[in-house]
Formats: structure tokens, sequence, C-alpha cells
């Protein structure tokens, strides 16, 4: 008979008149058991498309060798080549990763989480949503024993591992650099300040402008990272008598929607406006011009992010947490 659904080692004795040891021993080449017995069974696993159920082999073994990864979207440049990074690695070390995505949605995040844990993960590594306010969840991980590393997005009330972008720097450079090319007006388009990515790229927009001896204007700090939000702060910008020279965007994505406004109202890029994003993905090139932006480096991350918490998972890291940082490099255009 075609066995259908899910077929276990219990279903091959059945069908086979032995024991489900045998079938075990039989697949192992164990010595105990005789050639034609191993024939008959490995003729059945191929038949029926035998597959060792993962969670009964954790059971045995203590681990699933199953990487749990939660990013905001899975979709988004920078994001999908720290999933490359992570992946190369994983592969290389023997572990399967499973991917959830929060879509940006702090409920979404609670419910991967709870998804990983209920499924044996043996580690998890996170990017924080932009609307998560409350770590219980990250809390449970830890005192379920799970090692816990963060990776560009982090939790800083939360003690673990974690690889992160020297963002201050990376946004520290990109404003000295419309300051060099003879921008005065510039206007910092910002992350949400509730993380700290956005708390470093403001503040390397701070640091650039004062170091130059050029004010720090409160109304040139504007909550702008996504298209829709653009579509209202842009044009109203551009309407001000004292119009800006330069823009900082806290990414490529509101960079690039920024362009398409400024273009629309007739004004030339870099002539009139400077532009330089954040990330220096496929984004950066598909602009007219090209996008100046602040190469983070996401394969690098994912990398470094996945041999931290394999090692964690082998203990093979020391008790104290380790938190590594990426350098920027900024990638010159045509916007600026």
């Amino acid at each position: 008979m075609q066995k259908k659904g899910q077929v276990t080692i219990k279903d091959i004795a059945r069908e086979l008149g032995i024991s489900p040891s045998t079938v075990s021993k039989a697949l192992k080449d164990h010595p105990d058991i005789s050639s034609e017995t191993k024939k008959a069974v490995n003729e059945l696993v191929r038949k029926w498309n035998y597959r060792p159920d993962p969670v009964a082999i954790s059971l045995k073994v203590g681990q699933s060798k199953t990487i749990g990864v939660i990013v905001p979207e899975i979709v988004h440049y920078f994001f999908s080549t720290v999933i490359a990074g992570i992946e190369e690695i994983a592969y290389e070390s023997d572990y399967q990763v499973m991917f959830c995505q929060s879509n940006e949605d702090y409920k979404k995040e609670i419910k991967a989480v709870e998804t990983l844990l209920s499924g044996w993960a043996d580690g998890i590594l996170i990017s924080m949503s932009k609307t998560t306010n409350s770590f219980e969840h990250f809390h449970k991980i830890i005192n379920h024993g799970i090692p816990l590393v963060f990776f560009d997005r982090i939790c800083e009330e939360i003690d673990t591992d974690k690889v992160i972008v020297d963002d201050e720097e990376g946004a520290f450079n990109a404003v000295s650099h419309l300051i060099e090319t003879g921008c005065r007006e510039i206007v910092h388009l910002a992350g949400p300040q509730n993380l700290r990515i956005g708390q470093d790229r403001k503040q390397g927009y701070i640091r650039a402008l004062s170091q130059s001896g050029l004010p720090v204007k409160e109304e040139n700090i504007i909550r702008c990272d996504t298209s829709e939000i653009a579509e209202i702060v842009i044009p109203a910008l551009l309407r001000r008598e004292n119009r800006p020279d330069g823009i900082f965007a806290v990414n490529d994505l509101t960079a690039a929607s920024a362009m398409k406004i400024i273009k629309s109202f007739g004004l030339k890029i870099p002539q009139d406006i400077s532009v330089i994003g954040f990330t220096s993905g496929m984004i950066s090139d598909l602009t007219d011009p090209p996008l100046t932006s602040v190469e983070q480096h996401g394969y690098e991350i994912g990398r470094e992010a996945v041999k931290l918490l394999i090692n964690r998972i082998e203990n093979k890291e020391p008790e104290m947490y380790i938190t590594r940082i990426i350098k920027t490099r900024l990638v010159i255009k045509g916007s600026t």
C-alpha cells in the first residue's frame, strides 16, 4: 500500500512485519541486521519518501540544529542581505534557519517569538520592530535559556550579544560630506527615536553640524522614515522661505522619495538640493541621479550575528556578552 501523510518508523515496521528498533538499526546500517532486511527497509523508505522527524530527533539529542530569525521586513534590501549572510554561515555549520517577519508590528513580533519558542529553536536572532516599546517577549527567550542575539535594531535593556552598525559615525560622515560640498541648510529626515539606530543617526547629524560651526535647528530634524510620510513632509520643506539645500535621510527609500518630490517641484539634484540616504542598496543605483548613501554591510552583519549565536549555542563564547560594531562606508554618487 502507499502510505499517505507523514511517514514514521512505526509505519515502515508495520508494513514489513518487523519491530521499529529493527527499522532504526537497518537505517543506520547496523551489523546485527541482515542485508535482506536492510534492502527491504531502504526500498520502502525511498518509495514512501520517509524523512526523519526533526522534532523527535531534537528530543533525543537535546538540539534541533534550527536557528530562528525575526526581521521587520524580509523584502527590504538591507534585511535581505543580512539574511544572505545568516544563511551562508548557518548552512556551513549544518543549521537550518526559520525566518519570521514582524512587518514593523509589535504584536506580530510577539507571535513570532512564541512560534520560535514552540518550534524547538536552539537560538534566536532578532532585529527589533520600530513599534516595539515593551520587552517582555525578549525576556521570555532569556528565561527559556535560549541564546539570543540582536542585530542592527537592538534592545539595550536586554543583556545579550549584539551586532550593530556604527550609525553615528556613518551619519557624521554623510552630513560632513554635505557640508564640504557647500550645503548649509541641512534637514535630517529622522527615524524613530525609540530605536538606537534613530538616535545614533540623529546624533551623527548633530555632531557634524556642531563641529562645522553650523547651528542645530530643531525644525530641521523631522520624523520621516517612509515614502508616505515623505509625501507630506517634503513639499512643506520645499515651500519654506529658507529652503533646505541638503537632506540627510535615515534610509534610502525615504531619500529616493524625497528626490522624486524635489524633481516634481522643478528643482535639480544636486544643483539645488543634495540628498544622502542610508543603506546603499539597489535603490541607490535606480534613482536619477544615483543616490549617495551610507553602506551598512548587511551581509557582514548577518554573518557576524549568526556566528555569535552558534558559538553561544555550542558554548564557545566567554560568559561576558559581546557587542560587535560594523563600520560603515560613504558611497558618493550623483545626488551630492
